[in-house]
């Protein structure tokens, strides 16, 4: 499965972006909504996308804040998504008695869904350039600190101007092609987000492990949640029609979603970053956080209910990542990567190169000072600023409720980012989200982070003395779990609130913690943000200029989590010498999980076992597409030329894994649930024929 995995967003802020030329690599490109790939569809597929198809396809499409994308599937508010998007809200709602993760749940009426906590929904409404308006603010001659607050205060200001909180209006400025431009997304926001349906866990990820990231596939990973607003559902004029035929192989399909972030057009001195610490860095820690949720949730099933999400997106993540180590191990893509740089680079020697970028060839070099810097600070930076050595939901809680105190207080241009007025009522929304946190699990993950953080800056730091107080690991995690009261919402509301004076009066141990690591954790990203991040800003700019010269306009920019549009036919390959079919079917399934002895993952749920005799078990089940995904298009719609429903992107199989750094249509492959699966399903396994009409409106 393609899943978020919050913990890393941190290492994955100090990425850098760059544009990537589309002419070589097939269906390669995720595309942005204004300015769509129209020259190559026309040309390979004489398809040509209206603005109206595009306005539809955009205004239908959905981001998940919690990470993950969906799609409005009828007129009445209703949006699909996967189950493991839909997992961790899932999880939040259920109790000891109703465990609607493992379960499942179905909604038989409006009055039946039950309301997420703390989930965030955003439908993009329009896309401005304001990239002269941004670069503008940065005057000739300032220092990398000068540069990085005078664009900081920029797009605080744009974004303030154009959210709007009294009508749900969210606004986000946008970093494209390294900073080569600036857009302005604003989206309507909604918050009163229901549960409608969801199949067990053990049919939404059939195969578990074992099959994540192979294909063939035989998941149900679907779920249906709608949105409300006056304690109504909303009325769509724009949603997305079901398919009556499905989907035919050789077809042209579209995928309309949020892809996380690319590292695709990153210089060679980035990818060996990546190769040698970065990822071997990322993959040390997961192992770690691994074995101590499944030591933990293996102690007892109430455990394991409570730290299963979490568990299941760490080892999707290891998964995911020893994918890519592997993609920048292998000497061919690698030797690709270099080919490309070495390309680039003869262009800026090259008397074709425009004269005012002659001087571009200089920002390899500014990169890879910036690497080196980033391996020195990566490890106290990931502990501290990323949260890493504090591993607990009462941390985050904890020092956002000091920073909140600290930052707010300035203007919205001089904050940290995440503090900016437009932002502010997603963060409170987020933050005063009364959604369980187990104070049990928060002992071990905490404990786990502070044996973590002594181990990596070493038990005789300043620091680890200070925050240990000459206790273990364990006894201090203990005190500072049950000591604190940021777990309450209502208290959280005081602080915020009340500001300052509350903060500092309320004399918290976790928030004392957090105010005792502060300073260096500023330091630390400032350092990141000044001697990283502004310096290859910069020199990404300057190449992603060269290459415009070098190759044309017709380049679309690294994913950023913003929505774009991917396409490509529904075809097999080949793996091993032998044909991978391009469909899976329900008749697969059963025989998959004979196979296997019907054990373990490969169990289906006594309902499947009880009605296999009503379903047609020639419907095709999932199915695989050469459009261009990665993590974060979870959820995804995918639709034919007439924009109708065919398949829900929920993984790439394992050959895709390399799609971070270079596109590949030989092997690699999007996979989806089949939308007459989704049907077939909801009618004759769960006797939820109204919802399976709703689709049909």
């Amino acid at each position: 499965m393609i899943r978020r995995f919050p913990v890393l967003a941190a290492a994955a802020a100090l990425l850098g972006l760059l544009m990537i030329p589309t002419e070589s690599y097939g269906d390669e490109g995720m595309w942005l909504f204004n300015n769509p790939p129209r020259a190559q569809l026309k040309a390979k597929y004489n398809f040509e996308p209206t603005d109206a198809w595009l306005e539809h396809l955009q205004k239908s499409s959905v981001r998940f804040n919690s990470g993950g994308s969906g799609s409005f599937v009828s007129p009445d508010g209703l949006v699909m998504t996967n189950h493991h998007v839909a997992a961790h809200d899932l999880d939040k709602v259920s109790t000891p008695e109703k465990n609607y993760l493992r379960d499942g749940f179905h909604a038989k009426s409006n009055a039946d869904e039950i309301k997420c906590k703390g989930l965030e929904l955003n439908v993009l409404q329009s896309i401005k350039v304001v990239t002269d308006e941004v670069k503008a603010a940065v005057k000739p001659g300032m220092s990398p600190p000068e540069a990085f607050k005078a664009r900081q205060a920029k797009i605080a200001e744009i974004e303030k101007g154009a959210a709007d909180e009294t009508n749900n209006i969210r606004a986000d400025v946008v970093t494209l092609y390294a900073g080569g431009q600036y857009h302005l997304y604003t989206f309507k926001k909604y918050t009163d987000i229901r549960i409608v349906f969801a199949p067990e866990k053990q049919i939404a990820f059939f195969g578990g492990d074992p099959d994540n990231f192979e294909y063939p596939r035989y998941d149900l990973d679907m779920a249906f949640f709608r949105v409300y607003q006056n304690d109504k559902p909303i009325k769509c004029e724009h949603y997305l029609k079901w398919s009556d035929n499905g989907s035919k192989e050789g077809e042209l399909a579209f995928v309309s979603g949020h892809p996380g972030r690319t590292n695709r057009m990153n210089t060679i001195a980035e990818l060996k970053y990546l190769r040698d610490t970065g990822y071997p860095y990322v993959l040390q820690r997961l192992n770690r956080w691994e074995v101590m949720l499944q030591a933990w949730g293996g102690r007892s099933e109430r455990n394991m209910q409570r730290c299963e999400e979490d568990l299941f997106s760490i080892q999707n993540s290891r998964k995911a990542r020893l994918g890519g180590l592997g993609g920048l191990l292998d000497p061919k893509l690698f030797g690709r990567k270099e080919a490309e740089e070495k390309r680039l680079r003869d262009f800026l020697a090259s008397s074709s190169a425009p004269s005012e970028l002659r001087d571009a060839g200089g920002a390899f070099d500014v990169i890879a000072k910036a690497e080196k810097i980033r391996a020195e600070i990566i490890r106290p930076y990931t502990m501290l600023e990323g949260g890493a050595g504090f591993n607990s939901a009462s941390f985050g809680i904890a020092r956002t409720l000091l920073r909140a105190s600290e930052e707010l207080p300035k203007p919205s241009g001089e904050r940290l980012r995440e503090f900016a007025d437009a932002r502010l009522p997603s963060l409170k929304f987020q933050l005063l989200s009364d959604e369980p946190i187990f104070e049990d699990l928060e002992i071990v993950k905490l404990a786990d982070g502070l044996s973590y953080l002594s181990t990596t800056l070493g038990p005789d730091h300043e620091l680890v003395q200070q925050v240990l107080a000459g206790k273990s690991p364990r006894d201090r995690a203990y005190e500072l779990i049950s000591g604190t009261k940021v777990r309450d919402p209502e208290f959280r509301k005081k602080l915020f609130d009340g500001g300052k004076a509350a903060v500092d009066g309320a004399k918290d141990p976790m928030i004392e913690l957090a105010r005792l690591v502060d300073p260096m954790s500023r330091s630390l990203r400032k350092r990141s943000e000044n001697e990283v991040e502004e310096p290859k800003r910069g020199a990404y700019a300057s190449l992603a200029q060269a290459r415009y010269a070098m190759d044309g306009d017709k380049v679309y920019p690294d994913a950023t989590f913003s929505l774009r549009l991917a396409f490509g036919t529904i075809k097999g390959y080949k793996e091993d010498g032998k044909d991978v079919p391009a469909f899976t079917t329900m008749a697969g399934l059963y025989e998959r999980s004979k196979e296997q002895a019907n054990k373990g993952p490969f169990e289906l749920p006594k309902r499947w076992e009880e009605r296999k005799s009503k379903l047609d078990l020639k419907t095709p089940f999932n199915f695989v597409c050469t459009a261009d995904i990665i993590g974060g298009n979870s959820g995804s719609p995918v639709v034919n030329a007439k924009g109708e429903v065919i398949g829900l992107i929920f993984d790439g199989n394992i050959q895709s894994l390399v799609l971070d750094f270079a596109f590949t249509d030989e092997q690699a492959r999007a996979v989806s649930v089949h939308s007459s699966a989704i049907q077939e399903c909801l009618r004759k396994i769960y006797g939820a024929a109204p919802l399976a009409d709703e689709l049909g409106k």
